[in-house]
């Protein structure tokens, strides 16, 4: 007795069709799983005999195979379990052959045979999309996010349920989503920029960071505000597309993260600095995102820069400038998306308070020179923006005046995003922050003063080709933010300003 069933599993990011094959013959009882299983899947046959019996059914006391094909695919986690019992109970006749062959059916199974959720199902509904006919049973929590894709998508509770349903002794309709009108219910923001009080220089620099997709770099004592000035970056950039949500609901969903079955806001994330380089970039046996994968289309904050491992943010160097990580085994290669806005804080010294107006500082020259030191030139280079910023002063702090809010800043953003977008839609980049050498010079024309003021700044400052890049990037997006199509002389001086920590370190 041979059945055959429809399922998938999750590589990285990318999801996988799979055959369930269930073998049932005469000889001495055993249950034995082949197909590059891994200790999840192996455990599951523990799971499916007592699902099986616990729903009503005879399991069978037979000598049972599982083939999981092709072969060399490694599979992994518990949504094997559902296609595995459904195969078991097929092959002795309790379900038709022939409805087996409509439907791709995962989920992971509980002892009393009800179904469980199981990670990166928007993944392998992506996968299966655009094939012909494709329709899926899930559980009811994995069917919000694989009805995104318009796939014919059959949500169920237990066991006895898809069993019923492949009988036509129940009906279950295809469960249905307006994505328009969930990515409005879930966009939201629990803070604002009108919350931070006074740092006006701090705020135009950010906004121009986020105007031009830029990387920045906040430099200032204990309390300034730079982790309150970081977290409500996000509430200013253009809302995600519907593209970029399905990318990084998709890497959440992978990641078993996903709660509200969408993900309708840019992702902040802030890993602590004691994190591996493994989990900042992604990897592991079976490959997972990172959380530089997870603040895909969204904003990485390293807070306290110069305490992170130097070889866990020397890993940061290839993703910022690629916008992906690549992961390599022995046997096989992951991509994983990372496309982000780096936002990294750091003190100017081990105690804070160098050049603070009026605490003094209690390091030495050497404490100082190491401690920054810690920051390596070269990844300091892919930063576009650096900036100083100070103690708040008392009288903002107690200001009552009304101060700009998220939704008038955004506003302004998204007009800048959208000059970039026009400009560049024949070039493959979106922001200004992706430029290339050669595009630079296709899309940056400068006035001869700001070419001489450049050139002088760069001579002054000792800066790297990569620093002379970014300068003008950020003077493009500056210029862009007062609707100029040519380069002048103030806008290469802002841009200037914002590489404090190349004078810094001089």
């Amino acid at each position: 007795m041979l059945s055959k069933i429809f399922s998938g599993t999750v590589y990285g990011i990318e999801g996988f069709e799979v055959e369930v094959e269930v073998d049932i013959s005469r000889g001495l009882p055993s249950f034995s799983i082949v197909g590059l299983p891994d200790t999840a899947v192996k455990e599951s046959k523990e799971r499916v005999v007592a699902a099986i019996r616990n729903s009503g059914f005879e399991f069978p006391t037979k000598k049972i195979i599982v083939n999981l094909a092709p072969a060399d695919l490694k599979k992994e986690g518990a949504g094997f379990d559902l296609p595995i019992a459904v195969g078991i109970l097929a092959a002795v006749g309790v379900v038709p052959q022939t409805k087996l062959t409509e439907y791709y059916i995962v989920g992971e199974l509980a002892l009393n045979g009800d179904v469980r959720p199981v990670k990166g199902m928007l993944s392998l509904a992506l996968k299966l999309a655009n094939k012909r006919n494709a329709k899926l049973i899930v559980p009811s929590e994995n069917a919000k996010e694989t009805a995104i894709t318009k796939l014919p998508t059959y949500p169920v509770a237990s066991l006895s349920e898809v069993i019923k349903f492949l009988n036509n002794e129940k009906e279950i309709k295809p469960f249905e989503i307006d994505v328009e009108k969930l990515y409005e219910e879930n966009f939201s923001y629990e803070i604002d920029f009108s919350e931070v009080k006074g740092q006006q220089y701090a705020k135009r620099a950010i906004e121009v960071a986020a105007s031009g997709g830029h990387n920045i770099l906040m430099v200032g004592p204990p309390g300034a505000g730079k982790t309150m000035l970081a977290s409500r970056i996000p509430t200013i950039l253009p809302k995600l597309t519907l593209q970029e949500a399905i990318e990084t609901t998709r890497i959440y969903s992978v990641a078993g993260m996903l709660s509200n079955g969408f993900m309708s806001i840019r992702p902040f994330r802030a890993p602590h600095h004691t994190i591996s380089d493994v989990a900042l970039v992604g990897g592991g046996q079976v490959p997972r995102p990172g959380e530089i994968s997870l603040a895909h289309n969204g904003v990485l904050f390293l807070d306290e820069l110069p305490e992170f491992n130097r070889n866990v943010i020397e890993v940061l160097r290839q993703p910022l400038e690629k916008g992906y990580i690549t992961v390599s085994r022995a046997t096989s290669k992951c991509e994983f998306p990372a496309r982000i806005m780096l936002v990294a804080a750091c003190n100017p010294c081990p105690c804070g308070y160098y050049g603070h107006p009026k605490k003094e500082c209690v390091c030495t020259p050497y404490q100082i020179q190491k401690y920054v030191s810690k920051i390596s030139g070269p990844l300091l280079d892919r930063i576009d923006i650096h900036i100083e910023v100070p103690p708040v002063d008392i009288e903002d702090l107690v200001s009552s005046s009304p101060t700009e809010t998220s939704q008038e800043i955004r506003t302004r953003v998204e007009k800048v995003r959208q000059i970039q977008y026009q400009r560049y839609q024949t070039e493959g980049i979106y922001t200004n922050s992706q430029l290339t050498s050669k595009l630079i010079k296709k899309y940056c024309p400068m006035t001869n003063e700001a070419q001489k003021l450049l050139r002088d700044s760069i001579e002054k400052l000792c800066l790297s080709a990569r620093a002379y890049d970014r300068i003008v990037k950020v003077a493009r997006t500056i210029a862009d933010m007062e609707a100029e199509e040519i380069i002048n002389s103030v806008h290469i001086s802002e841009a200037v300003q914002y590489r404090s920590m190349d004078r810094w370190l001089k």
